[in-house]
């Protein structure tokens, strides 16, 4: 009983089935959705490093001494952890300004500008950016 069992499987011929897919065509999706935040803040901060002085006008005139650029009272501005100092004109040292025919017409404009913290601009943005990525893919025989 052996030996025919032995037999049996030397004249059986073995052979291989091959894998084939059970499709010939098709297609696949797929969908990929994301969105992103982006929070962006930002500051400028402006300071004048001089100073300006005008004077002008009609009918007046000054006393013939001029400012003296010198040491005032130094200033100070704390923004954010930072100091900032500055001097600018001794004012008390201006000219003195008259009116040279009394009684007439006139006009006087003094103007001072002195160094300093001009300007403090903050701008806080958010953006939004939303992205669909569709991919098919068809394959066939």
């Amino acid at each position: 009983m052996r030996w025919l069992a032995v037999v049996l499987l030397l004249a059986t011929p073995a052979a291989a089935v091959p894998v084939v897919p059970n499709f010939r065509t098709g297609t696949m999706t797929s969908r990929t959705e994301s969105t992103t935040q982006m929070t962006e803040q930002i500051r400028s901060v402006n300071y004048a490093t001089g100073y300006t002085y005008s004077a002008s006008g009609t009918n007046v005139q000054h006393s013939g001494s001029s400012i003296v650029p010198g040491a005032s009272e130094t200033q100070t501005q704390t923004i954010d952890g930072v100091t900032s100092s500055w001097t600018g004109l001794e004012l008390q040292n201006k000219p003195n300004w008259s009116i040279v025919n009394p009684g007439g017409s006139f006009s006087f404009v003094e103007h001072y500008s002195g160094p300093g913290l001009e300007a403090v601009t903050e701008i806080t943005r958010t953006t939004v950016v939303e992205s669909v990525t569709d991919t098919v893919s068809v394959f066939g025989p």
